[in-house]
């Protein structure tokens, strides 16, 4: 039986993160779920159970307020096994010179600064623990597309996975970047039911933090069948 992990989620309120969290405490995992909408949190954890889940609301890209989730979820739970980086977000405008600059320094902030917020704050707990890192990159982050500054965030996620799963495996701990395809979430304005499921990356998830510690995951990549 695989042992139970505490797993810090931030994105937790919808799409991937909601599905994520859904799925590991249906496989007998704790979670600790942060993202800005404390009500979408409260319904989540009402429907996993407050012994399974907790709900701290912050904004990702403030540092002294996700090194309060990782705080308060450590004196509920005890410990850190797992950290999913998955806040993101992406424009409106598309390419660099139509692009709007604001736009950009947000996507930055939470795609970059927060990703790096949460390793920062999650690695000492998981270096007890001899955890595990993983976070949410994207297939623009392994493939060019013409003027994306969200792709290019994405390959700084999947960049930063990669030489992360470096440094964390001289402690034994496991990074696994998870990079999907095009995923049918609230992200987009229009539903898009033939791309994959949030579930397919909340199972993604699963199956890392579920394989053998001697075996790191390092990448997922996912990609609709049509």
């Amino acid at each position: 039986m695989t042992k139970q992990k505490i797993v810090l989620i931030t994105g937790a309120s919808s799409g991937i993160g909601e599905a994520t969290a859904k799925t590991l405490v249906k496989s007998g995992h704790k979670v600790i779920l942060t993202a800005r909408r404390q009500a979408k949190l409260d319904d989540l954890v009402a429907m996993l159970g407050e012994d399974n889940a907790l709900a701290v609301a912050a904004d990702a890209t403030q540092f002294d307020a996700l090194e309060k989730v990782v705080k308060t979820g450590i004196t509920k739970f005890g410990a850190l096994d797992v950290a999913f980086a998955n806040a993101g977000t992406g424009v409106s405008t598309a390419g660099t010179e139509q692009g709007d600059p604001d736009e950009w320094s947000k996507m930055i902030d939470i795609n970059i600064k927060a990703l790096l917020w949460t390793a920062k704050l999650a690695l000492p707990h998981l270096r007890e623990t001899k955890g595990h890192f993983i976070l949410t990159s994207s297939v623009a982050g392994r493939t060019s597309h013409k003027g994306s500054i969200y792709g290019a965030s994405k390959w700084f996620a999947y960049g930063f996975g990669q030489n992360l799963a470096e440094e964390m495996a001289q402690w034994g701990g496991r990074c696994t970047t998870i990079a999907p395809g095009m995923v049918n979430t609230p992200f987009f304005d229009e539903p898009k039911p033939d791309k994959l499921d949030p579930l397919d990356v909340a199972e993604a998830v699963l199956f890392a933090i579920e394989a053998q510690q001697r075996c790191n995951v390092r990448e997922i990549f996912l990609m609709p069948t049509n």
